[in-house]
């Protein structure tokens, strides 16, 4: 058994398919099956159930999947702690960030994160919330940032921040930014047309979950799952949206849009999440605590 066998293998058993995991892994499909299928040589053990649909793990091939987390997480923790010996912590780690957080946060924690984590690397992936947990179950992820994150028996959570939605339109030509627009009730919001997220998005689902409260529902104009296609579609006249306060501050001309606060408050909570079946490694765990530092300095930035 060697450490590329037992990735492979832990990669195949979490995604439940030999094409996502060399997708991920970037190999080819076949040196992927050959491997998996040497180490079950190996172990004298059929560890896969090969079908039409993917592949699932056996008995022995869960008992191994188990042992391989821990085994494979080990071998990052050693390589971190060869790395503190000369003096900085190493390792990479994949982040995934809302659409429209990305938008605010990506250069102030890449820039962040190079300056106290130089030996470490980073990615971004940006995703609707439910698919990001996902992500995380199967490894693609190490740390999300998730909007009304669900409960979920792998995932562990730590609330960040609730964000408050507004009403987002084009400004009327000549109407001066100051003082703010009144706050709009929500039943008038659910009678204008909107530009919104398709489901499962969780800022569709948190509108709908407060409208459906007070006996409403969304007049749904477009379904447009791209923060700036529906700034842009509200910019053309196309309807109006309902978007945090970031969303709109990072967009190419805030001055073009009137964000009014909605009545009673729309809010959304924010949340850092990571997968409970693997621990963090030490590079993780900093980039976690550098996440919260860089919102809070983005938030009193705003």
């Amino acid at each position: 058994m060697n450490l590329k066998q037992l990735d492979y293998f832990v990669h195949v058993a979490e995604l439940g398919s030999f094409t996502k995991a060399a997708s991920l892994l970037a190999v080819a499909q076949p040196a992927l099956s050959r491997q998996v299928r040497q180490l079950e040589v190996e172990l004298r053990q059929s560890l896969l159930v090969r079908n039409g649909r993917g592949a699932t793990p056996t008995e022995a091939g869960r008992l191994l999947l188990e042992h391989g987390r821990g085994i494979l997480h080990q071998v990052e923790r050693a390589r971190e702690e060869l790395g503190r010996v000369r003096g900085a912590l190493a390792g990479r780690v994949a982040i995934g960030l809302p659409p429209s957080l990305a938008r605010v946060l990506t250069v102030p924690l890449t820039r962040a994160f190079r300056q106290q984590l130089p030996q470490a690397s980073m990615s971004i992936s940006e995703g609707l919330s439910v698919t990001m947990q996902e992500w995380l179950s199967t490894g693609r992820l190490d740390i999300a940032v998730l909007y009304n994150a669900q409960p979920a028996p792998d995932i562990d959570t730590t609330p960040l921040q609730d964000e408050e939605l507004l009403l987002v339109q084009l400004r009327p030509r000549g109407l001066p930014e100051d003082p703010p627009p009144a706050p709009i009730a929500l039943r008038e919001v659910a009678a204008l047309p909107l530009v919104i997220p398709s489901r499962p998005n969780a800022i569709r689902m948190q509108v709908e979950t407060e409208m459906a409260h007070i006996g409403c529902r969304p007049l749904v104009a477009l379904e447009i799952d791209g923060v700036s296609a529906i700034l842009d579609l509200v910019a053309d006249g196309a309807g109006a949206a309902l978007l945090s306060r970031n969303a709109v501050a990072s967009s190419i001309r805030p001055s073009a849009y009137q964000a009014r606060a909605v009545d009673p408050p729309l809010r959304t909570r924010l949340s850092l999440a990571t997968s409970s079946l693997r621990p963090a490694t030490l590079t993780q765990r900093s980039t976690l605590a550098l996440i919260q530092r860089t919102l809070e300095a983005v938030n009193a930035a705003a």
